[in-house]
Order: C-alpha cells, then sequence, then structure tokens
C-alpha cells in the first residue's frame, strides 16, 4: 500500500453564514458544496461563492453531468442546478446514517458512515446493488480516471484512501494533518481533491499523488 502525507495546495473559506460543510462536488467549473439548508457553488480559482440553492443539504453531493444529487436526512434529492428545483427523491441507503456521495458508471454511490460501508444504488430507486466494507467511518466519495477514493474521519483522526472497487482493499493512503477533518470529498478530474472540512466551515484542495500538477 502506498502511503504519504497530504499536501494542501488552497484552503478556501471559512464562507459566510456557512457553519459546517458536508458533500462536496464539482461540475466542471465551479465546486458545490451542503452547508445544511442551502447548496452553495464557488469558483475554485476566485475563491468565492457565486450562486446558492435553498435545499435541504445535510451530507454528501454529487453530480451526474445534467444533475446535482444531494443526501438530505434519510433520502437523496435530485436537483436541477438551474432551477433549483428538486425533480425527485429516492431513499438513502443507511437511512440518515449517510455520508459521502458520488457519481460514476451511472450509479450512485453512497457512503455508510457509522456502517463503514460504501453502497452502490440505483440512481431512480434507491436500490442496494452491492455493499463494499471498510474498517473506519467512512465519510466522502469521489471516482477520478476509474479509481474510487473515500475519505474517513473517525477519532479526531481523517485520511483519504484510494481502494480496489471489488474487494475494499486499500490501495493507497493519504494522511490528512492533525486536526483536519475531511466530510466531503470530490476530484476535479486531474490533480485536485477537493476535501469538505466539517465544522471549520473551510474547503482544502490537495494533490491527487501520481498527477503531474496541471
Amino acid at each position: 500500500m502506498k502511503h504519504s502525507k497530504a499536501e494542501i495546495l488552497r484552503e478556501y473559506g471559512p464562507f459566510p453564514d456557512v457553519k459546517q460543510v458536508g458533500g462536496v462536488t464539482y461540475d466542471g467549473r465551479h465546486v458545490w458544496f451542503a452547508s445544511g439548508d442551502k447548496l452553495n457553488a464557488f469558483d475554485p480559482d476566485a475563491g468565492e461563492v457565486v450562486r446558492s440553492i435553498d435545499v435541504a443539504a445535510h451530507a454528501g453531493t454529487a453530480f451526474d453531468g445534467r444533475y446535482l444529487f444531494q443526501i438530505a436526512e434519510d433520502r437523496i434529492q435530485k436537483i436541477d442546478p438551474k432551477t433549483g428545483t428538486v425533480l425527485s427523491t429516492i431513499p438513502a441507503p443507511a437511512n440518515g446514517g449517510d455520508s459521502g456521495l458520488a457519481w460514476a458508471e451511472g450509479t450512485l454511490w453512497v457512503g455508510d458512515y457509522r456502517g463503514r460501508k460504501i453502497h452502490q444504488i440505483d440512481p431512480e430507486t434507491g436500490a442496494l446493488l452491492r455493499s463494499i466494507e471498510s474498517n473506519r467511518f467512512v465519510t466522502g466519495v469521489t471516482w477520478v480516471d476509474g479509481e474510487l477514493w473515500h475519505a474517513t474521519w473517525e477519532s479526531d483522526e481523517s485520511d483519504i484512501r484510494r481502494i480496489e472497487p471489488e474487494t475494499g482493499r486499500v490501495l493507497e493512503r493519504i494522511d490528512m494533518p492533525a486536526g483536519i477533518g475531511v466530510s466531503g470529498l470530490e476530484s476535479d478530474g486531474t490533480d485536485r481533491l477537493f476535501c469538505g472540512g466539517g465544522n471549520s466551515g473551510k474547503i482544502r484542495a490537495i494533490r491527487r499523488p501520481g498527477v503531474s500538477q496541471s
């Protein structure tokens, strides 16, 4: 297993009126993050919030190329980012204990925080397709270049792991600095991983190992 310490490229926030950062996703231009009663989008170059949608946003956030998906308590909402309208909802697999959220291969991947699992579900029905075991509390989840990454946060320690999707075996681990937790996780598709900072109200960009600087 490869093991390294996180290289923090940039910190964003704290943002106005944001006390908690949950899920994080990226639409190719803006980083979206959940802050309890809103979904917010910020420009990762300027670092400023450019838009907010008034919608319940408690945990993981994902983007499928057209729509946003947002965990709100025990359900997952499908949201039109242009209008802010909630188009549909499906049950979340951990019944309110859900954490991270990612879109890949036409399905949703959902972190089960205290269950120490990642669930793959049908985005239309919420039907459980399969589950992957972890040995730590799971927070953010993301896919990039065919790689499945997830964050952990337990006992005031946080790391980010690349795992084998078939078995859950840890292939690589990035340790966050002491006192810095990761609530949400998303890739920009190149060398950056965006990490939600929980009750710090911040988001941090760290370098994804093995990727040359963009």
